[in-house]
């Protein structure tokens, strides 16, 4: 999720930015900080110079991504077919701060944007291309999906409660009966295959475009070793028509894999009221 958001949210400042660099890297401590325009909501974002980034997490829960990411970032990035997060160092809680934070290379591009999809033919395609190489990356070690990944990568049963709940608030707004049908379906199909890596939010604004095409994906905060049927939730985000049909023949998926994929769609936009995605849900096949 991406937000722009003024400086100082979750008491996050670029003063207290300048204080930790100033006490953990000193080399540099003199470079500009500046808040990025387009922020997310698990991090706070800022620019440092011209060519590096400083993350901190806002909340507890996202503090298991710091060490994930500098572990594992390196470990993929020769194998994908964009760009990711450079890992360049990772601090310490310090200055009133309490957890662990990271600096990164800085990406060129801007964040994919929806309303131009019809403007860059090829990117349905690019992302699929990056999700395959990701599921082929060796897994030896890696993260099992679990709560560090919010989930994602789990039998989408975990939010059964949560989607059922939506249900009943939603009666009368939206076609329950149908959306419990595709969440019945969802949990029905249980995966049988080889855990294999994801990203876990595969989302607009995750997907660096420079020149209209795919650059960079970034924000492996939720990613890990699973079931890849969440990262297949674009396909109803973000993807329509032409560039949806591109997208699906390209990534592949047996049929149970998307029956999933479908489910994690419906509980995502039962649970932010996002109707508009919840029709495209509820109109496909599968």
């Amino acid at each position: 999720m991406v937000t722009t958001a003024p400086d100082g949210r979750a008491g996050i400042d670029a003063t207290l930015v300048r204080r930790l660099l100033a006490a953990q890297f000193p080399q540099w401590s003199d470079l500009p900080v500046t808040p990025v325009a387009a922020d997310g909501w698990d991090n706070r974002t800022y620019r440092l110079g011209e060519d590096m980034t400083v993350r901190l997490p806002t909340a507890p829960g996202y503090v298991p991504a710091v060490a994930k990411e500098h572990e594992w970032l390196p470990r993929l990035a020769p194998a994908l077919p964009v760009a990711v997060p450079p890992v360049l160092a990772m601090g310490e809680p310090g200055a009133g701060y309490p957890f662990p934070w990271s600096v990164r290379g800085w990406l060129p591009g801007e964040p994919a944007d929806p309303a131009r999809i019809d403007d860059m033919p090829g990117l349905a395609v690019a992302v699929a291309e990056f999700i395959r190489a990701l599921q082929r990356c060796d897994t030896n070690s890696g993260p099992l999906a679990g709560a560090h990944s919010f989930y994602r990568g789990t039998p989408p049963a975990h939010y059964d409660e949560e989607t059922r709940r939506c249900l009943v608030e939603l009666a009368g707004q939206v076609d329950t009966a149908r959306a419990a049908a595709v969440w019945d379906a969802a949990l029905a199909a249980e995966s049988r295959g080889t855990p294999v890596w994801f990203h876990g939010d595969i989302a607009s604004g995750n997907l660096l475009v420079d020149g209209g095409k795919l650059a960079a994906v970034i924000d492996f905060g939720t990613s890990g070793v699973g079931d890849p049927a969440c990262d297949l939730v674009i396909t109803w985000t973000m993807f329509t028509g032409a560039s949806r049909d591109a997208f699906r023949e390209a990534v592949g998926q047996d049929e149970g894999t998307w029956a999933r994929a479908r489910g994690w769609a419906l509980w995502k936009a039962l649970l932010v009221r996002d109707f508009r995605v919840l029709g495209e849900v509820l109109a496909s096949e599968g």
